[in-house]
């Protein structure tokens, strides 16, 4: 373990001693030669005397050259793995960013063009119908209905499973919170904003201006693994989740929540069976068919009955599975 109880004497030496560190050492050596026998022993044999002394500034040299260059070497390869960290994040955001420019937009259309597609698509429409096939339609569960009275103060998450704020947005998986801010100033540089990512805190703010974000979090986050982004004067905020089996429900403690029961994991890309706080509504599964038809459903590749297709239908919904829906059509002639 290196030894810093001299260091304050040793930097009081240095600002007062000409020549930088070869003047500092210059010093060391004379002290050596004007108040101990280092150089020359016991004066009996002074060769022997020089030669040990040189040996143990080498040996010590070479100790403490060895350590440098290893700490040396650390530093450079943690910086060469920060870097490629911080390369691939703004590879990440730049496609992130390209992908939204090339997004579908809303076209507005004169009325002589929505009338052409208009028939257009009742053509198709036409043309599909003239072929026998019947029409198949998904029916969705309803998860609006029979809200919960301690639900109806909860804000609906957004498309992202977070919430727009007045000055901010955010979006969340499972594992990750993103937040935008959008300062609106193409020309903003790093050095002109303020941000403090802790475990249990966001500090968000331009300089010399009130914060647009300062209080705490709701659970603690991985700090190292957290960093923000600027971009055309949207400042943008990657907090990496400490437990990961959970959806927050706000961003920080000061925000309103959202209702978690109406999270879509889908957005996400997430399985349902992670979610922590998930709707508490049952979904049901919808059959295309009256409950007596003598239709033949196949599962697997094997006919069904309509007892067997009831049973594999509840045992799919008490095993915590993703909604089936199962679209039943009658037989074809030929088929």
């Amino acid at each position: 373990m290196a030894d810093e109880r001299f260091d304050g004497q040793f930097l009081h030496m240095a600002q007062y001693t000409e020549g930088g560190v070869r003047g500092l050492v210059d010093v060391f050596f004379s002290f050596l030669r004007r108040k101990t026998d280092f150089f020359t022993g016991s004066d009996e044999d002074l060769k022997e005397a020089k030669k040990v002394a040189r040996e143990l500034v080498d040996e010590r040299f070479e100790h403490h050259a060895k350590i440098a260059y290893a700490e040396a070497d650390s530093k450079k390869k943690e910086k060469a793995r920060q870097q490629k960290k911080l390369e691939e994040q703004r590879e990440r955001e730049r496609k992130r960013i390209e992908e939204e420019a090339k997004a579908p937009k809303i076209v507005e259309v004169s009325e002589e063009q929505a009338a052409a597609l208009e028939k257009e698509n009742s053509e198709k429409k036409a043309a599909g119908d003239a072929k026998g096939f019947p029409e198949l339609k998904e029916q969705k569960p309803n998860c609006d209905e029979e809200e919960d009275e301690e639900d109806k103060n909860l804000l609906k998450p957004n498309a992202g499973n977070g919430a727009d704020m007045e000055n901010y947005q955010w979006t969340q998986t499972l594992q990750e919170v993103e937040v935008r801010v959008p300062f609106r100033l193409p020309k903003l540089k790093s050095r002109d904003v303020n941000v403090k990512i802790q475990k249990k805190r966001l500090y968000v703010a331009l300089k010399n201006q009130e914060p647009v974000i300062d209080a705490e979090f709701p659970f603690e986050i991985k700090q190292e693994e957290s960093f923000w982004t600027l971009n055309t004067g949207t400042l943008t905020i990657n907090i990496e989740k400490v437990n990961q089996m959970e959806w927050w429900s706000h961003l920080v403690t000061s925000d309103p929540k959202i209702n978690c029961k109406k999270v879509n994991p889908e957005n996400s890309k997430l399985s349902g069976k992670k979610r922590a706080c998930q709707s508490k509504k049952a979904h049901k599964v919808v059959r295309k068919t009256p409950s007596k038809s003598k239709i033949p459903v196949y599962v697997q590749g094997k006919p069904t009955t309509d007892q067997k297709l009831d049973e594999l239908l509840v045992t799919a919904t008490v095993a915590g599975l993703m909604p089936i829906h199962f679209f039943i059509v009658e037989k074809l002639d030929g088929i």
